[in-house]
């Protein structure tokens, strides 16, 4: 049914864009092509200086589901919350803008999160790295068996998997319940990685939730500016706040003495902290050395590694060798993996990504 015949759509699409004219049509292309059509697109320009504005100003005059706000730049978290406020769907999707989605996803998350009365539907997605300069690319899929939980205890023993996943981090491999986002009162929180605590936050006394294990969702590595490739100097103060964050979740739960549950937000922890090493060690980095093997001290000789390196089991051997120096704390021995992690990472996307992948 299409928006117009009646007062709400099924769902608000939330796209928050900023300097993406070489992907936004594509990703506005892939929401017209939804088998679902009763939805309307929320697209916050953020500023941009390129053609995005212009560009999707394009797609407004031929489709009337698109609506678009433009903005002083004020960042992700700010254009998604000026898209909150102007939702009108029953249910809320988030996309990036340099990402695309396949044809039957609103459909098929839609009719699972309708037919089991859900709060909130995940589904499998993408992630595909694109290297050189052509169209070549490795795809990694992200999926879970299909389940509804009957229960919020089930849900939650059953979370640490989702997590170990990747599926319980990022909002756009899921359908939200926009009544439940406004009676949380419930908004993106302004930081960047600012995606995170919004689904920790929604999940956190969540009832009813349904997972398909069909991938829709592409998640595109290419853009060298793109928030996951820059160096960041706080990048371990955020990295030790979000583990608190999922302690923090677990110790609610009452299942921080669950053995199962604890691995995994102990290894996610861990092998979390082997990007931080690398981060300090990027070339972009602009500590001198000293303050760099520092830092990398600080990281592998606190009490938190300590206890994730001795919890964690690694599934393989490659990543039980890269955590050797923080078990032994070995700072030079780190700082020299950190190095040879980002040499690989700039030099050989291709095999980085496979790298990642298997660890």
């Amino acid at each position: 049914m299409p928006v117009g015949a009646h007062s709400f759509p099924m769902v608000s699409i939330v796209i928050p864009a900023y300097n993406v004219e070489d992907y936004v049509a594509r990703a506005l292309e892939s929401i017209e092509r939804q088998t679902l059509t009763d939805f309307e697109v929320l697209v916050v320009d953020d500023g941009s200086t390129d053609r995005t504005g212009d560009i999707v100003r394009q797609f407004t005059r031929h489709d009337l589901r698109i609506v678009d706000f433009h903005t002083q730049n004020g960042g992700a978290p700010a254009a998604r919350n000026l898209a909150l406020d102007h939702a009108r769907g029953k249910y809320v999707y988030f996309m990036d803008a340099d990402d695309w989605a396949e044809p039957t996803m609103l459909a098929d998350m839609v009719e699972l999160s309708e037919r089991n009365h859900l709060d909130l539907s995940i589904s499998g997605f993408y992630i595909d790295t694109y290297y050189g300069t052509g169209d070549e690319h490795t795809t990694e899929v992200k999926s879970c068996p299909a389940a509804v939980y009957p229960t919020q205890h089930e849900f939650r023993v059953s979370a640490a998997k989702l997590f170990d996943n990747n599926l319980l981090y990022s909002p756009w491999n899921k359908l939200f319940l926009r009544e439940r986002i406004e009676r949380m009162g419930l908004r993106f929180r302004m930081t960047f990685w600012d995606d995170f605590p919004f689904v920790l936050d929604y999940i956190r006394d969540i009832e009813r939730v349904g997972v398909t294990e069909r991938a829709y969702y592409h998640f595109i590595r290419q853009r060298e500016d793109s928030e996951t490739s820059r160096w960041r100097p706080d990048m371990y103060q955020k990295r030790e706040e979000e583990h608190g964050w999922m302690l923090d979740l677990y110790h609610h739960w009452e299942l921080d003495g669950d053995p199962t549950s604890m691995e995994v937000v102990q290894r996610r922890y861990i092998e979390r902290l082997v990007g931080c090493i690398e981060n300090v060690c990027n070339p972009s980095c602009e500590l001198p050395i000293n303050q760099k093997l520092r830092s990398i001290e600080e990281m592998i000789t606190s009490e938190r590694a300590q206890v994730a390196v001795a919890v964690a089991r690694p599934r393989s051997l490659m990543m039980q060798t890269m955590l050797l120096p923080i078990r032994t704390k070995n700072t030079r021995l780190a700082y020299r993996e950190g190095c040879f992690i980002s040499f690989v990472k700039s030099h050989n996307t291709r095999v980085f990504a496979t790298l990642k992948a298997r660890r």
